[in-house]
């Protein structure tokens, strides 16, 4: 691959990178939501491998941040989920268009999003936790936006916590897709070099979140979730029809 990237194709990448590590900084996903269709456009080979490497370089980051917020309990159910949903995922990438995969967790992501605008809570029971787990694997996989099913369960939690509990989890299911990924050939060497591309733009992005977290921290956080993740769905969607 010829990797004399234009200064505009840079510009572009750090901007998209910039303005998705700070959402995702703020409210605590959202990095694949502004990621993967405007990436799309400039290159596909961004995803979902250099995308999943870079957000795991900026989740390490923000669970730092936020560590003495992360919530522990139930944590493993939603761990082991990820792995079940990264192991699958990978085979589903391998058998399945993408196109089918995209528009089934759009449909799923956007009926959580309207359970939760009707205020039925999701408790934080082991066969819950369990389930958005391995939903957010199969996505996080196959499309590199694993953010929205968890968020929705854990949308009650304060800004820290909320922002700290999932970085925890994203860490370790970053490591796991990657790992299933590079199974299967879809992650080496090239998608390691792309994903170098996007560090400036997480970097910075991670760097501004520390002002615009304190923002939103003023009750705003449900009400962006649930904004970001009706729109992640509907993306998912647009990317598909694409």
């Amino acid at each position: 691959m010829d990797f004399n990237v234009s200064l505009t194709a840079f510009i572009y990448v750090f901007l998209v990178s910039t303005l998705g590590a700070t959402l995702q900084g703020s409210v605590g996903f959202g990095l694949g939501f502004v990621a993967v269709p405007l990436l799309t456009v400039l290159d596909p080979r961004y995803l979902p491998g250099p995308l999943i490497m870079a957000a795991l370089v900026f989740t390490i980051l923000l669970a730092y941040r936020e560590h003495e917020s992360i919530q522990l309990k139930g944590i493993t159910w939603v761990l082991v989920g990820r792995l079940i949903g990264a192991l699958v995922g990978v085979q589903l990438l391998v058998m399945i268009p993408k196109e089918y995969l995209s528009l089934t967790f759009a449909g799923m992501v956007i009926f959580g999003v309207l359970l939760s605008i009707s205020d039925l809570r999701l408790d934080l029971k082991p066969k819950n936790l369990l389930t958005v787990g391995t939903l957010s694997g199969l996505m996080a996989t196959t499309s590199a936006i694993g953010g929205p099913p968890l968020a929705l369960i854990y949308q009650y939690l304060k800004g820290p916590e909320l922002r700290g509990t999932l970085s925890g989890i994203f860490v370790v299911g970053a490591i796991l897709s990657l790992l299933a990924l590079s199974t299967v050939g879809y992650f080496g060497y090239l998608e390691f070099k792309l994903a170098l591309l996007l560090l400036p733009g997480i970097i910075t992005g991670f760097i501004l979140s520390k002002i615009t977290a304190r923002i939103l921290d003023q009750g705003f956080i449900r009400p962006a979730i649930l904004t970001f993740s009706m729109l992640s769905g509907i993306l998912l969607i647009i990317r598909t029809m694409l």
